[in-house]
């Protein structure tokens, strides 16, 4: 096996930057730019820091942070008293698909919670959504970039909230919305009173994917397929102590949305040495690497790859294979999707891609 530990950052960020990406789990929220965050502060008054350098340990995990769940949800506690205004919604979407465009991701789905967008100013649901979209359709125009969206609700909500966002999610499937998502402490709040709500989007012919088997163990994963009818699991990283859950996950060729440095921060892994990635792969599970929130994280994908290279033994070719398992679960129609696969076969390994053209009758 070729080993990455002891290659330096230096020869393999260039490398990775410049491969292209995709990125199923991001979250919009998780995305704010710390000078934006500053900006807005400055702007609005508000009651916290407006330096970048003081503003930064209260919404973005920093040296010396407790590593667990409550400490990472605390920073969008205070993220969301940003949302002051249909600008201020319209330029961080703007920004976060800007920023993925930046680092070569070609085919994002960025997931948002209205509510969280909505809650501080009284938003109306609906036009948060809308303001988002409208933003996310510009910055793919000028950024070359494809964006499809991922309507998210939370466990601690009402299920009778998780309805009207599955509602504003089958509205706008003609406008870029192809998933939706639940999301929040799975450890404290079941997922089954949202059976109906989507079971209802299954219906309308939305994807679905569910946040499990992160902050509770394989229980959760179960619940997520059997119950809701996940296609791809947000995380997913403990079906490893449940290997027949794990099989039922892998025969279902159900997508695991792998965030390793997120499952360090919130505590759900001990090290980068110790997480599950590279077991799962190994199993045969259909595994892809994403960011989570790469501005409460200060991550990026490309440094997500060089993550599993230098701590889980990844090669290049693993990575290579962890784009093409994204696209593979992308929420697309087929025909979308496998143009995708192609266009990223050919830019991935692009003498495999000729000698099979050329030789082709």
């Amino acid at each position: 096996m070729e080993h990455h530990r002891s290659t330096s950052p230096q020869t393999l960020v260039p490398l990775l930057r410049a491969l292209p990406k995709v990125e199923l789990h991001r979250h919009l929220e998780g995305s704010l730019r710390l000078s934006t965050v500053a900006e807005i502060a400055q702007a609005y008054h508000l009651a916290l820091p407006e330096d970048i350098e003081r503003l930064r340990p209260l919404v973005q995990m920093t040296p010396g942070d407790d590593l667990s769940a409550e400490t990472f949800i605390a920073k969008f506690g205070v993220l969301r008293s940003f949302y002051r205004s249909p600008e201020i919604i319209d330029r961080v979407a703007y920004e976060a698909v800007a920023d993925a465009a930046a680092e070569h991701i070609v085919y994002l789905e960025l997931r948002f919670t209205p509510l969280a967008l909505a809650r501080e100013m009284g938003f109306p649901l609906a036009e948060v959504a809308d303001w988002v979209l409208a933003a996310v359709r510009r910055a793919e125009a000028d950024f070359g970039i494809t964006a499809r969206l991922i309507v998210s609700m939370n466990r601690h909500e009402s299920p009778q909230l998780g309805e009207q966002c599955v509602d504003i999610a089958i509205e706008r499937m003609d406008r870029g919305v192809v998933g939706v998502d639940l999301a929040g402490l799975e450890n404290h709040y079941a997922g089954s009173p949202f059976a109906p709500a989507f079971r209802k989007a299954r219906e309308a012919g939305l994807a679905i994917t569910i946040h499990a088997g992160e902050w509770a163990g394989p229980e959760s994963v179960l619940e997520a397929v059997e119950e809701l009818g996940a296609m791809r699991l947000g995380h997913g990283v403990r079906v490893i102590e449940a290997p027949s859950v794990a099989a039922l996950v892998r025969e279902r060729g159900i997508a695991l949305e792998v965030c390793p440095t997120s499952n360090i921060q919130t505590g759900v892994v001990k090290s980068l040495d110790e997480h599950p990635l590279r077991a799962l792969y190994q199993m045969g599970l259909l595994t892809t690497i994403n960011t989570d929130d790469p501005q409460v994280s200060a991550t990026t994908l490309t440094n997500e790859y060089l993550v599993a290279m230098q701590h889980l033994d990844f090669t290049l070719e693993d990575i290579k294979q962890h784009v093409l398992n994204a696209a593979q679960a992308a929420f697309l129609p087929a025909a979308e999707r496998e143009d995708l696969i192609r266009r990223l076969r050919a830019e991935l390994d692009p003498a495999r891609q000729a000698s099979s053209t050329s030789s082709s009758p």
